[in-house]
């Protein structure tokens, strides 16, 4: 039998946005056999005779011999039934367009997500898993597609396959995210959102559980962290720095630190939050920050000053702040000859009261003296900084930041690159 290359006109291919007819790109092989019954099908499918659509149709199947014809045959049907509103048919005809391995990868994508839809529709999950891994495979970039396999992959529960599949499902939303930004914009802002919460989830005991994959502590900081850098409202900066705080390495001195960040960037919660911060500032006796800040919550009206503690934690913060603002001129006088640990002590006092200029100046003054810790110096400098609206020398000392507190650091440069101009 004698083969020819059948004319590309005889060929349709359906779009990747939608199982739409176009014209192909692809020649296929036919012989003069099929060639003839698809021509003739291609006639009667652009006719408004069902019948002769039909038998146009029966013909060609039994004309065909080959998967090239096969595959022409099915985008024909696909055509048909779509005019026709043949649902069944239009998935029998992609089910044939796709198992005949001749799809291009134009088409595949429409292709594959009729087939993911309609294997959710009947609940066959197995399918619908392996449409999905073969959708990412053949559009590795594809943001939507790897986002919602990675949320398809978090939702198994299995106890076998538990800790792989959260873990697969973090590394594809890291993927979907890196893909957006490779291509020069943010992702959506749920798929921020919800790898947070799933790489975040995986740390943690739920019901009573070990956590699924601890492990990925690391990517729920950094998912955080992109977060807050795309859309920094003030809800997402509060889920990702609490996230971020819960995660973080057990320091007093850290989680304070993050709050003081939570309080700038205006993601503190309600009155139990302000309560507890400011009893962590008030142990740490900066008594000026835990005044603003309990005076910072009547004024917003999270904190009831008619309650009897609450009152009473105003009048005991009122009275240490003015007792510890007395003695700010003698700390400075002492860090000036003293030791490194006397200027962070007096630069936070001055911190603690909101005069962030001499704050950094003290912290600078403590650098050059040794024994302490650079890291927490140039955060708390780069702090000073930032509040005092000196970006550039801000930037530069939270760049200097490393090890453990590097995380705050980055924090705290996203805050700045979104802080409004000082004034």
């Amino acid at each position: 039998m004698k083969l020819v290359r059948a004319a590309t006109a005889l060929l349709l291919v359906v779009g990747a946005a939608s199982l739409s007819a176009q014209q192909p790109g692809r020649p296929l092989t036919l012989s003069r056999e099929e060639q003839a019954a698809i021509a003739a099908l291609q006639t009667a499918a652009a006719s408004p005779d069902r019948a002769a659509q039909d038998a146009a149709l029966a013909a060609a199947r039994t004309a065909a011999r080959g998967a090239d014809a096969r595959y022409a045959i099915a985008h024909y049907q696909l055509e048909i039934s779509r005019a026709r509103g043949d649902y069944a048919a239009q998935a029998q005809a992609v089910d044939a367009i796709v198992d005949s391995g001749l799809a291009t990868p134009e088409e595949l994508p429409s292709l594959l997500a009729n087939q993911l839809s309609r294997a959710y529709s009947a609940n066959d999950m197995a399918r619908v898993e392996r449409l999905m891994a073969r959708t990412v495979e053949l559009q590795p970039n594809n943001v939507a597609a790897l986002a919602d396999y990675a949320q398809y992959k978090s939702r198994v529960r299995s106890p076998v396959t538990g800790a792989a599949d959260r873990l697969l499902s973090v590394s594809l939303f890291g993927r979907a995210i890196d893909a957006a930004e490779a291509a020069g914009r943010p992702a959506p802002e749920s798929v921020y959102r919800r790898a947070l919460t799933v790489a975040f989830d995986a740390t943690q005991r739920i019901n009573g559980a070990p956590p699924l994959a601890p492990q990925v502590a690391p990517q729920a900081i950094l998912f955080g962290q992109k977060l807050v850098a795309a859309y920094p409202t003030p809800v997402n900066w509060r889920d990702a720095l609490l996230a971020y705080r819960d995660l973080a390495p057990s320091d007093p001195a850290l989680a304070l630190d993050i709050r003081r960040l939570m309080r700038a960037a205006d993601a503190l919660g309600g009155e139990r939050e302000y309560l507890e911060f400011a009893g962590l500032l008030g142990t740490a006796g900066l008594h000026g920050e835990a005044k603003a800040l309990l005076d910072e919550g009547v004024a917003r009206g999270v904190l009831d000053p008619g309650k009897p503690a609450i009152a009473a934690a105003v009048a005991a913060a009122t009275r240490q702040a003015a007792a510890g603002r007395a003695a700010l001129p003698g700390l400075r006088t002492r860090a000036a000859a003293g030791t490194g640990a006397q200027a962070v002590a007096a630069g936070d006092a001055f911190f603690a009261y909101g005069q962030y200029p001499e704050a950094a100046t003290l912290y600078a003054a403590a650098l050059q003296k040794q024994g302490e810790d650079p890291n927490l110096i140039n955060s708390r400098l780069g702090a000073a900084l930032a509040l005092a609206g000196r970006g550039p020398e801000a930037a530069a000392a939270l760049q200097a930041v490393t090890g453990p507190r590097a995380d705050l650091a980055h924090y705290w440069l996203t805050w700045l690159a979104h802080r409004p101009a000082a004034t």
